[in-house]
C-alpha cells in the first residue's frame, strides 16, 4: 500500500476551517493510502539514515466526508477529536512513498536544514513534494521576476538613492521584504509621501537587506488572485482576495475576503508561461498570484486556498493533485 507522510505545523494549531493540508490527507485517506505526519523536530540523522517520529493519522468519518467545521464542537476542535492520532513510530523516512512538505514559513535556517534532510530521502526513492532543492533556490517573490514580461515593473536593491530614484521615478510604489509573508512588512509610498526614508531604512535595515519595489497595481481593489498549479497545469478558477476597506493587501492573514473568479485569458497565459518552469524544477503545487493583469508571486512553500475554491465551484483539487502525484510516483 502506498504511504504518504505530511510534514507539517503542530496538528493543534492548523485552522480546522480552511487548512488546505486537511483536504489533502482527506484525499490520500479517500485514495486507501496509508497517511502519516510529521513535525520538523521529528526528523533526525541517524547512521547516515533519515528518520523519522511518523505519527499515523485518520481524519474522523463524519469530518473527512466534507470536511465541515461546523458540525464540530469547540471542544472537539481543540481537542483534535476531528482525527484518530496513532502512536508515534521511529522509521526511516525513506519508507514512505511521498513525502508533502507542508510547513510553512518562515523560511529560515531550520527550513533549509530540513530541505537537506528531504533531499537525502528524495536520493533514497521518495517523491519529496515540493523538491527540496527548488524550495531552497526559489524565492517566492524574487522567483517570479525570473519571467519579466508577466511582471510589472520593479526593483530589488538594498541601496536606498536606488529605491527612492525608483519611487521618484513612479510616484506610487509598493515596497516589499523579500522573505515577508501573509501580507506582512508590505508598504505602500505614494508620491511626496514624507514616510518615504524611513520606510526604506527599516526595511532595508540601513541599507543591509534586498528588498522589493513594486509600481502600485489600483487592480487591486478587485482582488489579488490566487491561482493554484498541479506540475504546471493550472485550475481553471482563482481565488480573488479582495482587501478590506482603506487596506492595500488582499491577504487573507490581513483581513481579505476571497471570491472565486474563472481564469481570464491573461492569467491562463500567464500559467501558460510559468508552468512548463514549474514542473521542471518539481514544484507540483504551487499557487501564482496575479493582480490585474501582471505576475507578482510564486508560492512554493505551503500554498493554500484550496478549501474556499472547492466550496465555492465543487472543486476536489486535493484529489487531482493526489492523483497527479500517484501518477508521478509511479515515473519517479
Amino acid at each position: 500500500m502506498t504511504k504518504i507522510a505530511f510534514l507539517m505545523d503542530p496538528i493543534e494549531s492548523i485552522s480546522v476551517k480552511k487548512d488546505s493540508t486537511l483536504a489533502m490527507i482527506r484525499a490520500a485517506q479517500n485514495r486507501d493510502l496509508d497517511v502519516y505526519f510529521l513535525q520538523q523536530e521529528d526528523l533526525f540523522l541517524d547512521g547516515g539514515v533519515v528518520k523519522a517520529l511518523l505519527s499515523p493519522i485518520r481524519l474522523r468519518r463524519d469530518f473527512a466526508e466534507n470536511l465541515d467545521y461546523r458540525q464540530l464542537s469547540p471542544e472537539a476542535v481543540r481537542n483534535c477529536d476531528w482525527a484518530e492520532i496513532g502512536e508515534a513510530q521511529r522509521q526511516p523516512l525513506a519508507n514512505m512513498d511521498i513525502i508533502m512538505m507542508r510547513k510553512d514559513p518562515p523560511f529560515d535556517m531550520e527550513y533549509i536544514y530540513t530541505t537537506y534532510l528531504l533531499e537525502r530521502v528524495q536520493a533514497e526513492g521518495a517523491l519529496v513534494v515540493n523538491r527540496p532543492e527548488s524550495l531552497r533556490d526559489c524565492n517566492e517573490k524574487l522567483f517570479a521576476t525570473q519571467f519579466p514580461q508577466c511582471c510589472p515593473n520593479l526593483i530589488v536593491s538594498r541601496n536606498m538613492e536606488l529605491l527612492r530614484e525608483f519611487h521618484l521615478k513612479h510616484g506610487n510604489v509598493v515596497f516589499k521584504k523579500l522573505d515577508g509573508m501573509g501580507g506582512a512588512s508590505i508598504f505602500r509610498v505614494m508620491q511626496d509621501d514624507p514616510n518615504l526614508s524611513v520606510v526604506i531604512e527599516t526595511l532595508t535595515h540601513g541599507g543591509q537587506e534586498q528588498v522589493m519595489g513594486q509600481v502600485y497595481l489600483p487592480q487591486i481593489v478587485d482582488g489579488d488572485k490566487r491561482i493554484l498549479l498541479i506540475n504546471g497545469e493550472p485550475i481553471p478558477y482563482a481565488l480573488a482576495r479582495i482587501p478590506s476597506a482603506g487596506e492595500t493587501r488582499g491577504n487573507l492573514a490581513a483581513g481579505g475576503h476571497g471570491e472565486g473568479r474563472r481564469l481570464t485569458d491573461r492569467d491562463l497565459w500567464i500559467a501558460e508561461q510559468v508552468g512548463p518552469e514549474l514542473a521542471r524544477r518539481g514544484l507540483y503545487f504551487v499557487g501564482i498570484d496575479v493582480i490585474g493583469d501582471y505576475l507578482t508571486e510564486i508560492n512554493v512553500t505551503c500554498p493554500t486556498c484550496i478549501r474556499e475554491l472547492d466550496e465555492q465551484f465543487d472543486l476536489d483539487i486535493a484529489g487531482q493533485l493526489m492523483d497527479s502525484l500517484m501518477d508521478g510516483r509511479q515515473r519517479h
